[in-house]
C-alpha cells in the first residue's frame, strides 16, 4: 500500500464587516487583515488551526506573517494569540518566522495590543506605522 504525503494547500478566508481576511499560503506567507470583532466562525477557526498544524510540522525555511487590524477586540485578540502561538512552533522544525504588525499612525490601541501580545508570548514583532491600514498589505 502506498501512502501519498498530504500537501498543505493555500487557504483564503474572505473578510466580512466583523472578521478579518486570512490568507494561509504554504509558501510561508500568512496574512491577517481587517476588522477583528470576531475571528471568523467556529468552522473557519477549526480550518485555520488544522491548516497551521499541517504547516508547522513541515514549514518552509522562513514564514512571513503580516497582521493589519483596523479594530481588534479582546475575543479576537485571544484567537490571534492562539494562531501566533501555533506559528511560533515552526522553530521546532528548523523554521524561522518574521512578524510584521501594521498599525495606523494614530491608532495607539492597536499598537499597544500588539506590543502586549509580543511581550506575553515573548515573540519578536516588528511594528510598522502606516497611513492607510486598508492598503498596507495585499
Amino acid at each position: 500500500m502506498v501512502f501519498e504525503e498530504m500537501q498543505t494547500t493555500k487557504l483564503h478566508i474572505l473578510p466580512t464587516d466583523n472578521t478579518p481576511g486570512i490568507i494561509l499560503d504554504p509558501e510561508g506567507i500568512i496574512k491577517i487583515k481587517g476588522r477583528g470583532m470576531v475571528l471568523n466562525n467556529i468552522e473557519d477557526s477549526g480550518q485555520i488551526m488544522s491548516w497551521l498544524d499541517d504547516y508547522v510540522s513541515d514549514p518552509v525555511e522562513i514564514t512571513y506573517v503580516s497582521i493589519a487590524f483596523e479594530y481588534l477586540n479582546s475575543f479576537c485578540a485571544t484567537r490571534l494569540v492562539s494562531i501566533l502561538r501555533k506559528i511560533s512552533q515552526v522553530v521546532l522544525h528548523r523554521g524561522k518566522y518574521i512578524i510584521h504588525w501594521y498599525y495606523e499612525e494614530e491608532d495607539d490601541d492597536i499598537l499597544e495590543r500588539g506590543e502586549y501580545i509580543s511581550d506575553a508570548l515573548n515573540m519578536p514583532i516588528t511594528f510598522i506605522m502606516t497611513y492607510d491600514i486598508k492598503n498596507c498589505i495585499r
